[in-house]
């Protein structure tokens, strides 16, 4: 077999091996990593890797090491499930870096956390001082999460005893590049009969609209092809 062909093959494979076991393994792998997740992450790319382009090595036999690792990357993590002890080792567990307002240095020395570390994590947060800070605890997956002090707090409807007028929903996209997404009429109730009599109404068609979607508060936005903008910002 020729070496191009054999390359493609084998890319091929990878692609469709390394699709099939994240889709199993589940979402968790690929939003927030814990140890187990960045173990499984960085090894099941190392081997498809060498599955598309090494090919000095069998590929069934790379093939046969992939499936492996799976297979122990998914018992891990259903073991992991079902017991707390052993889901605590695999995924880590929180550290408390900031208790009543003060640093716990200690606790950033024992994982090795630094203070621009911290204050980054801060500021992606829109925390810029650290007084407002009362309890910061960093995840077993990396990131920080925070409480302010009450008094930095945001006020909330709640606390303003002020109510929504309106029941908010999910919101709906309807067209998306000039075709009606008609799974998510059907869903949630809605016809294109509708849908066409509210762009008649703007005088457009649905061949005019880029992005439709209904908001949360069940109206209507639409962004058509034609922007009317004379100079856009590039």
């Amino acid at each position: 077999m020729p070496t191009y062909l054999e390359i493609i093959l084998r890319t091929i494979a990878a692609f469709v091996l390394l699709m099939v076991t994240s889709r199993i393994l589940g979402k968790q792998t690929i939003s927030n990593m814990t140890f187990h997740d960045f173990v499984s992450g960085i090894t099941l790319g190392s081997i498809a890797a060498n599955l598309a382009f090494n090919n000095k090595l069998s590929y069934g036999l790379i093939a046969v090491s992939l499936l492996i690792f799976f297979a122990i990357s998914f018992l891990v993590s259903k073991a992991a499930l079902e017991n707390r002890t052993w889901n605590r080792w695999v995924s880590g567990t929180p550290t408390v870096i900031i208790e009543d307002g003060t640093i716990l240095e200690d606790n950033m020395r024992s994982i090795r956390y630094t203070l621009d570390s911290l204050a980054q994590s801060l500021r992606e947060k829109d925390i810029f001082n650290l007084e407002e800070v009362e309890y910061a605890c960093l995840e077993g997956h990396g990131k920080l999460s925070v409480k302010k002090k009450s008094e930095y707090e945001w006020v909330t409807r709640k606390d303003l005893k002020l109510h929504a007028a309106a029941v908010q929903s999910f919101p709906v996209e309807l067209i998306m590049d000039g075709r009606i997404i008609e799974d998510n009429l059907a869903h949630n109730g809605l016809t294109a009969q509708w849908l066409n009599q509210a762009l008649e109404q703007r005088g457009k068609s649905v061949a005019d609209v880029f992005y439709a979607v209904r908001g949360t508060q069940k109206q209507l936005y639409f962004d058509y092809y034609e922007d009317h903008i004379d100079n856009p910002i590039d």
